[in-house]
């Protein structure tokens, strides 16, 4: 694995901060709309940006996000890459499964089907995904080991985890001794996250409450206007299905990352309350391909809060397994 890379370390956090402060692109570049079936009938929204020969970039959001929470990449990456990002079931412009299903093995075949409906055969792609999508990522990776390499030529894994995801969670800090205390009032806020439609009264406290679990004190203000839009947009069904698979899913059995062997850059932060620092360590001692981690300053939502950072680094990974990004189709 190379060296730990840094971000920011040569500077003050508020110099980090300003550097990666940008306008936040209101409206998304052109795209073609692709509607894709998962294999239990699911309808998935899918979207893609830039040029048609591009070499493809996949992009899969956390949990009560959407497409739209890769805004500054989109915007970045689509200039010269094509980039592709959907919405998870039960969030965006996805539908609802019909049963109820939101397993990890669910999340994987929607990432499979999603390949499936927009990359050629024989097409790799760099995939990136951010929380609850590196999640996906890792499952597909376990599930559909057989198609790893036929598919991926390398993968980002962005403020997430693969296990322990209770005992980690940093909601409020508490003693030691109380430590089975808070891993039980964060089993019942996670089950119960976002279960039902936000009433009025209840928009501020729960703004505040998204905002200080996603994103770090330093996020600019249109930064966590979006993440709380989001996550108002996302439907209960889809926040509280997807909670739930993540508290029954994330115990002290870490998921399998034997099968992501092509090459993987982990990116943590220093202050994630939902997958810390320590999470993205862990990863980057245990996946089998690890070819950097990166830490951030800042919260939960990286590619947000830094996203000229993320965008440069998703930009050379992509860079240093496709050398012309203007060519897509790769030999098997």
């Amino acid at each position: 694995m190379n060296a730990r890379r840094s971000a920011g370390a040569s500077g003050s956090r508020a110099g980090a901060t300003a550097r990666n402060r940008m306008p936040f692109p209101e409206t998304l570049p052109p795209s073609r709309t692709v509607a894709v079936r998962s294999a239990d009938g699911t309808r998935l929204h899918a979207e893609v940006f830039g040029p048609a020969d591009g070499y493809p970039i996949v992009l899969t959001h956390g949990i009560t996000c959407a497409l739209r929470a890769w805004a500054y990449q989109i915007a970045d990456l689509s200039a010269d890459y094509r980039v592709i990002a959907f919405d998870h079931r039960g969030h965006g412009r996805s539908g609802l499964p019909r049963r109820k299903n939101y397993g990890l093995k669910d999340l994987a075949s929607d990432l499979d089907s999603v390949l499936d409906a927009t990359l050629a055969p024989h097409e790799r792609a760099v995939l990136a995904g951010h929380s609850m999508g590196g999640i996906a990522i890792a499952a597909w990776s376990a599930r559909y080991r057989h198609k790893v390499a036929r598919r991926a030529d390398a993968v980002a894994l962005i403020n997430t985890t693969t296990g322990d995801l209770l005992q980690k969670l940093q909601l409020l800090p508490v003693p030691r001794g109380l430590s089975p205390a808070r891993i039980l009032a964060g089993r019942a806020l996670l089950a119960a996250f976002g279960g039902f439609p936000v009433p009025a009264p209840a928009r501020v406290p729960s703004r505040y409450l998204v905002g200080m679990l996603a994103t770090g004190r330093d996020a600019g203000p249109a930064v966590a206007s979006l993440i709380y839009e989001l996550f108002e947009q996302t439907s209960p069904a889809g926040r509280s299905g997807c909670a739930r698979t993540l508290v029954a899913s994330l115990g002290a059995k870490h998921l399998d990352l034997n099968g992501l062997t092509v090459p993987t850059l982990v990116i943590g932060s220093q202050r994630d309350r939902l997958t810390p620092i320590s999470q993205a360590r862990r990863i980057a001692r245990t996946a089998p391909n690890v070819v950097g981690l990166v830490e951030l300053p800042g919260g939960h939502c990286s590619m947000l809060e830094h996203p000229r950072t993320v965008s440069g680094h998703l930009r050379a990974l992509a860079e240093s397994v496709a050398h012309d990004p203007r060519t897509s189709l790769i030999s098997s």
